[in-house]
């Protein structure tokens, strides 16, 4: 009897202290003085590999500025939508910065930080030779997704295009271009970045209305959303966008002007 008080008491023992080791993030992060970002490489100019092999891009300053405001340094982890949360639940990375969409399933995996700091929508990027016209044009045709993406099912739904899905989008681009697809099923945001920048994609084009629009969260483990590591990321996104900080970075990588960015700082005004 003895010796099972004493396994009693030393399994809660463990448990109040993972408890409040896990409630201590922020602290371990600053003890260690390092954060760990999870971003995209693959997602240009969100975050992207330069030629030199250096990532750069707005998700990536982002990470940046989350360090400098936390005195610590910053290691840039690359991530796809399909590794991203697991990385964050298994301890791998801190915290996500890699354009994922909120939404209440994901909700119920990581900790998503309001407010939101970007949106986007649903469309598919196609060659102008196809001659895509409406959604409805894609049922049972071949199309390219990546793997983990939120609206894969949702269009799937609609408008019953045969989803070929890959894990990364240099796998993707490759069999969009080689004709494996007739178009790409992605953000809107990437598709309209790429059109505007890349010669690569003269002969293509965007040539449905966007729909779908889903903003985007930075994310925490979900037991740290509502602690002092949660709290902090959500006060740091809130300046993002009454400072204009997000709408400068916006602007100096490239992308057009967002309207979701300019609602959020006309509102905290």
């Amino acid at each position: 009897m003895k010796h099972a008080w004493k396994t009693v008491i030393a399994s809660a023992a463990l448990v109040a202290f993972g408890t409040t080791a896990q409630a201590d993030q922020l602290q371990e992060i600053k003890d260690e003085g390092k954060i760990v970002v999870g971003v995209k490489q693959d997602y240009k100019p969100w975050g992207y590999l330069t030629s030199d092999g250096e990532l750069a891009g707005l998700e990536i300053d982002l990470a940046r500025d989350v360090a400098e405001r936390l005195g610590v340094e910053v290691e840039l982890v690359p991530v796809v939508a399909s590794n991203r949360m697991e990385f964050l639940s298994q301890g791998r990375i801190d915290l996500i910065i890699a354009t994922m969409g909120d939404n209440p399933k994901r909700r119920e995996v990581v900790g998503m930080i309001e407010p939101n700091y970007y949106a986007g929508g649903t469309n598919v990027l196609a060659p102008k030779a196809v001659g895509l016209k409406e959604w409805e044009d894609l049922r049972g045709k071949d199309v390219c997704a990546l793997q983990g993406s939120y609206y894969n099912k949702r269009v799937t739904q609609l408008y019953g295009p045969n989803l070929v899905a890959f894990a990364g989008i240099p796998e993707v681009t490759s069999a969009l271009k080689n004709g494996s697809c007739i178009g790409f099923l992605y953000d809107n945001t990437w598709i309209e970045s790429q059109i505007a920048s890349d010669e690569q994609w003269a002969e293509f084009e965007m040539p449905f209305p966007t729909e779908d629009p889903q903003a985007w969260s930075i994310a925490v483990p979900l037991e740290e959303l509502d602690a002092p590591y949660g709290k902090l990321m959500s006060e740091i996104v809130t300046d993002w966008h009454k400072s204009g900080f997000l709408i400068e970075r916006n602007e100096a990588n490239g992308i057009a002007p967002s309207p979701f960015l300019q609602e959020q700082h006309d509102a905290l005004q």
